[in-house]
């Protein structure tokens, strides 16, 4: 592993259990076995840092949403959570940590965010075989409330949210049908 990825993996790991403004500098190049100068010519800043580690975390969480149904999406959820945890969404806790006013941070959740909109956009029109934006905005809402509701309810949130989702697709494909 070379050691900008050495760094992201450490970084992400230290960031998602500990929070953005309380894993330090030293924590970081301890963790990652590297010098502050090694750091800072990898990243250039810790905001470099956080954005990069979130850019990562993006890459890696949609390569897992390859479906197009909304029991994929719901499934690669779990699966997520399988693997990383449930602790909700770095992004938001990346962009509610530094208020909002970091652009790098603020840019890689829009990112995130947009990608996982057009997802759940390409799942709706595939499930019922037309755009419906307002159908799209719900499961990205349940999605959303998902993510965070399984740091407390475990699995039972992302069933939950699978099933609420199962009935706005069948009520979607009812009313297309008698349109």
């Amino acid at each position: 592993m070379d050691i900008r990825t050495r760094l992201i993996s450490t970084a992400e790991q230290l960031f998602d259990r500990h929070g953005f403004t309380a894993t330090g500098m030293d924590r970081l190049t301890q963790a990652a076995g590297i010098s502050s100068r090694t750091l800072y010519k990898h990243v250039g800043s810790k905001n470099g840092l956080m954005a990069a580690v979130l850019n990562e975390r993006d890459r890696r969480f949609h390569r897992l949403v390859s479906g197009d149904s909304v029991d994929a999406l719901f499934g690669a959820l779990e699966t997520w959570f399988a693997e990383e945890g449930a602790r909700g969404c770095l992004f938001l806790r990346a962009w509610g940590e530094t208020g909002g006013n970091v652009q790098e941070i603020a840019e890689a959740m829009a990112r995130h965010k947009d990608r996982l909109r057009q997802r759940i956009e390409g799942i709706v029109v595939v499930e019922i075989g037309r755009p419906d934006d307002e159908l799209a905005e719900a499961i990205l809402l349940l999605f959303e409330g998902a993510t965070h509701a399984a740091t407390y309810r475990g699995g039972a949130a992302v069933d939950g949210a699978r099933r609420a989702a199962r009935r706005l697709i069948e009520g979607a494909r009812t009313q297309g049908l008698s349109s």
